[in-house]
């Protein structure tokens, strides 16, 4: 894969803060052409270096009015066993995102339910009716919040 330049830098940079931006505004925004622009963030789709571009939902406006973290700990754990897990809480509407983790939990699983019974019963239902599922934190999210700040991982900083 190529090295990604200054111009890619920029580019993914204003993507990083404002997946909606159009080719043209981000184009001006970087200086160049909107041709090259569109070609540079193909080749970075194509390389792997952009894989999605997101919206952020206010989930309380759809009626998700609880956020929540469930971490658990798999017992057996396998490659099967995480993958399978993966796959069947992905399908779920609550669902938000997962986390496949090192350390004390396998999972952080993050979640959007209607109200507190809504919360228990997807637990108890989705995650602790599982028998790989041997433990089950679930933590309340009072606000969430995302960074529109790329990383730099440039050597020199």
């Amino acid at each position: 894969m190529k090295k990604l330049d200054d111009i890619d830098l920029r580019i993914l940079t204003l993507l990083y803060k404002d997946a909606d931006i159009t080719n043209k505004e981000l184009a001006a925004q970087i200086g160049i052409a909107p041709s090259t622009c569109l070609e540079r963030v193909k080749r970075m789709k194509n390389n792997g270096v952009i894989n999605n571009a997101f919206i952020d939902i206010n989930f309380k406006s759809i009626g998700g009015n609880i956020e929540a973290i469930a971490a658990i700990k798999l017992q057996p754990y396998s490659e099967i066993i995480v993958n399978q897990l993966r796959d069947d809480l992905l399908k779920l509407p609550e669902i938000i995102s997962l986390y496949h983790m090192g350390g004390n939990y396998d999972y952080f699983i993050h979640m959007s339910v209607r109200d507190s019974e809504h919360l228990r019963q997807f637990v108890f239902n989705a995650i602790t009716s599982r028998e790989e599922v041997t433990t089950v934190e679930t933590s309340l999210i009072f606000e969430h919040s995302r960074s529109g700040v790329l990383p730099n991982f440039d050597d020199e900083t």
